[in-house]
């Protein structure tokens, strides 16, 4: 069956409007993915499928570009190419390289497939970074909101043995999450959701939080600033990341009007591009 990609470059404040158009074809099985082409510039949302295509022209319209791809199990290579490395505490490796953990080290067994967030980006690395220097104590009731892969929901229960929950906009994260907390031991200690920002009952239901992550984009963490400063409790923090360095002062600006001070952050390059995670601490 032929493999195929539709791709689409759209300015980065339309990219919201395209994506949410999208999601029906999400729930039915087609990966979607969206980047900056530059720091500056616009995203490239992404569009993969097999087979027939006619589903997908008309949703997207005429303006698409199409490539066919070649026959490989695209999930595989990737797997191939995605080697250990040591962040903070952690180690994270894929299931099929199990040799060369340091001694002491946190692992973190993550294979590269369909949900985001192997570990390699700045983003993720900064957050893994930034959560090893919390307070166990201070983070009992802890959320991971935008979980992907549930590798920071993953390294939070291991860190700290502490109950974690998370939550994705997409079910097949969901379910990808799940099976990587049991493949690495903390099944019990890991709940996730099917949730559009803190949008379920269960997520609800669990605040005041004493820290809500989220590694997701800009243009969401602002729109979410204010159910976060609601969800977290006074002296609480808020992890944000997804962000360039340039988008930081935006969204420190919003983050303050709800009353969250920075805390600690960190650059590091993915890329060519320098992502900025920050540490946020909810005033009293």
């Amino acid at each position: 069956m032929s493999l195929w990609t539709a791709w689409l470059e759209v300015p980065a404040a339309e990219r919201a409007a395209h994506e949410q158009a999208l999601e029906p074809l999400a729930e039915q099985g087609f990966v979607i993915t969206s980047r900056e082409v530059s720091r500056d510039g616009p995203w490239r949302i992404e569009i993969y499928g097999e087979g027939d295509r006619a589903e997908v022209q008309a949703a997207t319209g005429p303006d698409w570009h199409w490539e066919e791809l070649p026959d490989k199990d695209w999930v595989a290579e990737n797997q191939r190419s995605f080697q250990p490395f040591a962040v903070g505490p952690f180690w994270v490796h894929p299931s099929h390289i199990t040799d060369g953990q340091p001694a002491g080290a946190i692992a973190l067994r993550i294979d590269a497939g369909m949900a985001f967030g192997t570990g390699t980006h700045a983003t993720t690395r900064g957050c893994l970074e930034l959560l090893a220097t919390l307070d166990p104590g201070q983070t009992v009731n802890t959320i991971d909101v935008g979980s992907g892969s549930g590798i920071l929901a993953i390294a939070m229960a291991k860190l700290w043995q502490h109950p974690v929950i998370g939550s994705d906009n997409d079910p097949e994260a969901v379910a990808v999450a799940r099976e990587n907390a049991a493949l690495n031991g903390v099944g019990d200690l890991c709940c996730f959701v099917h949730a559009k920002g803190l949008d379920h009952d269960a997520l609800q239901g669990g605040a005041p939080y004493d820290q809500i992550v989220a590694n997701i984009l800009a243009g969401p963490l602002i729109e979410l600033s204010d159910s976060f400063s609601a969800a977290v409790r006074p002296g609480g923090h808020a992890l944000l990341s997804g962000l360039l360095v340039e988008q930081a002062a935006d969204i420190l600006a919003v983050y303050d009007r709800w009353g969250f001070t920075l805390e600690r952050q960190i650059d590091l390059e993915t890329g060519g591009a320098w992502w900025r995670t920050l540490l946020l601490r909810r005033r009293s």
